[in-house]
């Protein structure tokens, strides 16, 4: 695929099979930027760089995020539990 086909393909998804599936972008990245942002504020050395296990929480955080808008999608249960299970395993890194 081509740039242009490549842009149209992500055109008709987020319009269409995403919409359905995660509920209005703007809902659905508001929750997830409220969920890392309360993440960020509570961990245990705010201003340390962010770990690997940090993103790996905050990625688990952006699925339970985009349970609460569009279709329920057992994806996001699944994604978010191999999340939690990388944050484990990066713990002691």
């Amino acid at each position: 695929m081509n740039a242009e086909q490549i842009l149209e393909h992500a055109r008709n998804l987020v319009s269409g099979d995403r919409r359905a599936q995660h509920g209005d972008a703007h809902t659905n990245f508001g929750n997830i930027a409220v969920m890392w942002s309360a993440f960020m504020a509570i961990r245990r050395d705010p201003s340390a760089s962010l770990s690997r296990s940090d993103v790996a929480d905050m990625m688990e955080l952006m699925k339970l995020a985009r349970r609460q808008t569009g279709s329920v999608n057992e994806d996001d249960a699944v994604d978010g539990s191999a999340y939690a299970a990388f944050s484990g395993e990066f713990a002691d890194d």
